[in-house]
């Protein structure tokens, strides 16, 4: 059994505390010391490099990319090619130092099971399987066509997510439980990207998303929200769900009620990034182009809401809706709206843990805790650039980056 340690580097052990010189040991796919002047029977020389816990990303969808928002190029393609390109997500998801993702939609439980057994490289997954919406809402495939969009696609493993009333949300729930889902992703409100609903509005009655709710915790699951508009935040909220994720237009008494009932915001700032170019691309469904055009950023005003307010805050992304390989950007938004550098790498590491239910096994650098770990040239807060010093990536105690 080999006793490796990472040595000469300065530690982010994830709880926030000062970056201090020390050294970090793995043994067994686990931590088992930190601190100054530890040995090993291996080194790793992290000389002018900071060492950090694994990275999160709490919202993510690794079967999509963002060259799909072109949907007739898509709808021509064969139905097996998301399958064979997932395994590039996977990877430049990893090589940033992600090592732990909460995917929230469209990855089924093979897609999971495959990294988990080393078929596939990547980040390890909680997958929600198939997002729950009311017909009409923000995951309804129907266009006045006849068509079909490409959102919800049913096959096996992939039930649809289109469900109303209370038997009806109760039924879809267990079976997307049933199709090996960690977690359960509704759409409370309707959504930018889907041409016939409005963010602004709710989805789901009170009664429906209380039924969600409970439902999937008979079954142990928690309940991730997307929602835009404050009245989908309130009833997800009243509901119980485990966090809102977006939060576009956030309000007062919306903080209040998550920061009283202890409700977490994943804000996926990243995904504005490329509002005003999928605004500009005639590729893109005219309706959805017109509900982004002009939008500005929104979301920065919601963050630093949160923010003041004291809401938990834990990092996701929504990429593809910008690409996969740009997760990082969202510690430099963070960090510029309402949160400080050390305050954006917690959220990014022991906060995403804890909202993920993970923080006895992930998220701090600390004996007993799996060894994730991500060695980065240079200062850790330099978000900006951080994505080009990623320089190795541990998990389970195992080198992932540099690819072998």
């Amino acid at each position: 059994m080999t006793r490796r340690v990472f040595h000469g580097g300065r530690v982010f052990d994830g709880t926030g505390a000062a970056l201090e010189d020390a050294d970090v040991v793995i043994e067994d796919g686990r931590i088992v010391e930190v601190g100054p002047g530890l040995d090993g029977d291996e080194g790793v020389d992290c000389v002018g490099k900071a060492v950090l816990p694994g990275l999160f990303d709490c919202h993510v969808h690794l079967a999509m990319r963002y060259e799909d928002f072109d949907e007739a190029k898509t709808l021509h393609e064969p139905f097996s090619m998301p399958f064979f390109r997932a395994h590039i997500n996977l990877r430049r998801t990893i090589e940033l130092g992600i090592t732990t993702v909460r995917d929230a939609s469209g990855a089924d439980a093979g897609l999971r099971d495959a990294v988990e057994e080393g078929t596939l490289v990547g980040p390890r997954m909680q997958v929600s399987v198939a997002m729950l919406s009311m017909t009409g809402g923000h995951s309804d495939p129907w266009l006045p066509s006849g068509g079909r969009g490409i959102w919800d696609i049913e096959y096996p493993g992939m039930p649809s997510g289109v469900c109303d009333g209370v038997d009806g949300v109760s039924r879809t729930t267990r079976e997307v439980i049933r199709a090996g889902a960690d977690v359960i992703k509704i759409a409370s409100s309707g959504g930018f990207l889907s041409p016939g609903d409005d963010p602004m509005e709710p989805n789901f009655s009170q009664e429906e998303v209380d039924a969600i709710v409970r439902t999937a915790a008979d079954l142990g699951t928690w309940v991730m929200s997307h929602a835009h508009g404050a009245e989908g935040i309130k009833r997800a909220v009243r509901a119980g769900v485990r966090s809102i994720d977006h939060g576009t237009y956030l309000d007062e008494e919306a903080a209040a009620m998550m920061v009283e009932r202890g409700t977490w915001l994943v804000p996926t700032l990243t995904a504005g990034d490329t509002t005003e170019e999928l605004a500009n691309d005639p590729h893109v469904a005219e309706q959805v182009r017109e509900k982004l055009r002009g939008l500005g950023r929104p979301e920065f005003d919601a963050m630093r809401l949160a923010a003041e307010a004291g809401v938990k805050v834990a990092m996701g992304t929504d990429c593809p809706v910008a690409p996969h390989g740009t997760n990082l950007n969202e510690l430099v938004h963070m960090a510029a709206n309402g949160f400080t550098p050390e305050q954006a790498l917690v959220a990014a590491t022991s906060s995403a843990a804890e909202l993920m239910g993970l923080q006895d096994e992930l998220g701090t650098l600390e004996p007993g805790k799996r060894a994730d770990v991500v060695v980065v040239d240079g200062d850790p807060f330099a978000f900006e650039t951080l994505k080009e010093r990623v320089g190795q990536v541990w998990k389970d105690g195992v080198r992932v980056v540099p690819f072998a």
